[in-house]
This record gives C-alpha cells, structure tokens and sequence, in this order.
C-alpha cells in the first residue's frame, strides 16, 4: 500500500487490511472484557462470596482509570509516537487480564480490574490516532469504520462466549481468554504495524506543557465543541440504554433471552453499517454522515416508548436495530473527524481528552437515568435521551468544520505575537531585554536558560 505522511509526502506500508485487523483485534479484546463484568457479576458473587451491588464498584473502577490514564497518555503518544503506545498498552493489557486468574477475593479483583482500566486508558485514543496517523483521509473512514466495529464484535460474540466460559468454568476463564486474543494482538503490532511518518511534538513533557497541550486545544472553538459534543453523547446513550432492559422486563414483560436477542440484533446492525459509513464519508464528507445519523438518532431514541406501547416488543427491536445502525454511522464518521482536527504532534492528546470526557459523560448520563427511571419511568429517560441528541446535531451544524478527502484540514491558531518581536520568530527580540525585565522563570527577555 502506498499512503501519504503529514506532509503529503508517499510511502510504502504493509497491507492496509492487516493493520486494520490489528487494530481490530486489540479493540474487540479490550471492548469485550470491558463489557463482560456486567453480565457475570452473579458468577463473581457465587465464587468470591460477594455481594451483587459491591461489585458495581469494579465498573466504576475500571471507567475511572480509563478516563484518567486516557488523559494522561495523550501528551505522551503525541512525543513517542503511537506504536510505542500501543505495544506498551497491549502487553499491560494482556498481562493485567491473565492476573485476573489469580484474583482469589474481591480486593484482588478490584486491583486487576483498575490495572485493565489502566491499560485500556492507554489503548482507548491511541488506536484512533493511529489510524490518523497511518491512513491517508481518502481510507480514514473506511479504516475507523472497521477499527471501531471490533467493538460491535465484542457485543456479539465476546460477551456470549464470555458469558458461556464464566458458566462453565468459573469468572477467571473468560478473562484468560481475552489475554490470548490481546497477545496475538501484541504480536501483530510488534511484526506488522510501523511507525507512522507524522511530525510529533519535540517539546519536554512536564507538567507545564502537559497542561499547556489540553489548554491549546480547547482554546480552539471546534475542539471545545467537539469534546463536549463528546460528552453529551456518551451521556445521551447511558440515558437510553441503560434501564432500557428493565422497562422491557417490568412494563413489556420481555424475558432474559429476548433481550439478549435484542442486544444481538443491535450489535450485528453497529457491525455491518459501521465500515459501510466509513466509507461513504470518505467520499460524501465526515459532517453530512454525522448530521444525517444524529437527526435519525434523536428521533428513534424519543420514538422508542411510544413503539412499544403501539407495536410492544417487536416495535421496539425494529427501533433499536436502527439506533444501533445510526450509532455505528456516526460513530466511524465523527471519530474519523476529529483525527482530522489536530496533526500528528496533537493528535494523540484530543483523542485521549474525548476518551476521559466521554467516560465522564458516561458516569453521568447513567446517575441522570437512574434518578429519571426512578421518578417518571423510561419514557422520560428516552427522551431525554433524544433531546440530548437534538442538540449535539445544532453544535455539530454550527461549530463542526467540514473535514474529508478534498477539504483542507483546519488548522490551529497561530500563538500570540509578542509587541516586541521585530524578527517574525514570535519571540522578543536580544535588544529588549532591559526593557522586558525578569520573566516568570527568573530569568529575562529572550534568555532560553
């Protein structure tokens, strides 16, 4: 394959469907185990002699680690490069899933469930910004599309087989398994994924710059947006989905399984519309997909009480088979936009900040979903949901460039000029020294010491 480097400049790399399956294979490992705990946490309690509400805490556990080492890693992915990230992110989680067998009470647990949380805080943004790095923007959304369908994998066919080995033969098999699949995804980047030729940020990483880093990057308005954007939509979907299952079990009398069908049918539909709208918005543009999806998204969202109270269960797999599908579109597309917001020496870092916000939103969409099912039932929950949506489609309209094979990617705004900078290299110049004074740092005028 042939691709081109920030500079337009063309390279040669290994095939493109082997670095996609890569990266898929790492996200279905670490999407799956993520999703797991929920649907064994009876298993957990039976072996380790635990009770069923102490073992949320191993959710919140590993979402809070995933936000804040998602954070911390961006500045860092953005000086090393992101196969280093990804190789040291993929062996943590291998090693921090095979430690899951050796978990004999509920504390050693808890630990190897943050340990995950680590890893996949590490991992969340970097494969995202890798295939920023990597893929030209004509093969961006194709790429994302695929990379981010591992996740839809996970609910299809990790969480079953999960489910099935915890039956048989205790929590700890599932997790074991996983590790095999992270390892041969290891693997894979150690012999298949290169470096890719992007101009990285040659600035010392302290925690000045650290915070300088995320601070430049919501200074620009279409970051701002796009990282709440980020928010609100992961808190929008923990609105939706959360009680979703009990309304069905309490008000529509579905049974275990039917739901499961339903969780199924939805994951098949975010699998197979995910890499067929990355595609599209590799040839029609990022935002007229997300635009598209997230006015589809609100009104099935609001729309799904009122199908089951017309048309009762079947009504609503119909609407959630839609939802997941529009999900999916916007999903690959808006993922892919944001790789396009920053370059290489940034890229890194706003991805990570969407992963932390985005876990965020997700704490709190589903405390709002546990007080509105409490008060008023799931209808309100729903659409809320669909109006949360609402306004992501007006930010997104407004403040959102166009980005896509065609469209010249935004650039940052150039840094502040000082008054006193007569040579154009936006620093002061020798001469103004005595006049600048001393600096916060001690020193004066241009000295770099």
């Amino acid at each position: 394959m042939t691709v081109a480097d920030d500079t337009g400049v063309a390279r040669r790399g290994p095939d493109p469907r082997l670095v996609v399956f890569t990266l898929w294979l790492l996200v279905f490992g670490v999407g799956s185990q993520a999703m797991l705990i929920a649907p064994i946490i009876p298993q957990i309690a039976t072996q380790l002699a635990v009770e069923e509400a102490l073992l949320g805490t191993l959710v919140t556990a590993y979402s809070v680690a995933v936000g804040a080492f998602a954070l911390l890693v961006g500045p860092v992915s953005d000086r090393v490069g992101r196969r280093p990230v990804l190789l040291a992110g993929t062996g943590l989680m291998t090693a921090a899933l095979a430690a899951h067998w050796f978990a004999g009470d509920f504390l050693g647990l808890f630990g190897v469930r943050l340990l995950a949380g680590v890893a996949g805080g590490v991992l969340n943004g970097a494969a995202i910004a890798y295939v920023g790095d990597y893929f030209p923007p004509e093969r961006r959304g194709w790429a994302n599309g695929w990379v981010i369908s591992g996740f839809a994998a996970g609910q299809i066919a990790g969480i079953p087989i999960g489910t099935l080995l915890a039956a048989e033969f205790g929590f700890r098999a599932p997790f074991l398994a996983f590790a095999v699949a992270t390892l041969f995804a290891f693997a894979l980047v150690v012999t298949l994924l290169p470096a890719p030729d992007v101009t990285l940020a040659t600035s010392k990483l302290t925690v000045r710059s650290f915070v300088g880093e995320y601070a430049s990057l919501l200074r620009r308005t279409e970051i701002l947006v796009a990282t709440f954007v980020f928010f609100l939509m992961f808190g929008g979907t923990a609105l939706y989905t959360t009680f979703l299952p009990t309304w069905l079990q309490v008000e529509l009398l579905v049974g275990a399984s039917a739901i499961a069908l339903l969780f199924l049918l939805g994951g098949l539909s975010n699998a197979v519309v995910g890499p067929l709208a990355g595609s599209l918005s590799d040839r029609l543009g990022r935002k007229r997909i997300i635009l598209v999806a997230s006015v589809g998204i609100a009104l099935t969202m609001a729309a799904t009480p009122l199908a089951g109270t017309v048309g009762g269960f079947l009504a609503v797999a119909g609407v959630f088979v839609v939802v997941m599908a529009l999900f999916a579109s916007r999903a690959s597309s808006f993922t892919t936009l944001l790789t396009e917001l920053a370059d290489g020496s940034q890229r890194g870092s706003l991805m990570s900040l969407t992963v932390g916000v985005g876990q965020v939103g997700t704490g709190v969409g589903g405390a709002l979903a546990g007080t509105a099912y409490a008060a008023t039932g799931y209808p309100s929950s729903a659409v809320a949901a669909g109006v949360v949506m609402a306004v992501i489609t007006l930010l997104i309209y407004v403040y959102l460039p166009a980005t896509g094979p065609g469209v010249a990617a935004p650039t940052p705004p150039a840094e502040p000029r000082s008054p006193l900078d007569t040579s154009g290299d936006g620093r002061p110049d020798l001469a103004c020294d005595a006049l600048c004074g001393p600096t916060a740092e001690g020193g004066y005028g241009d000295d770099d010491d």
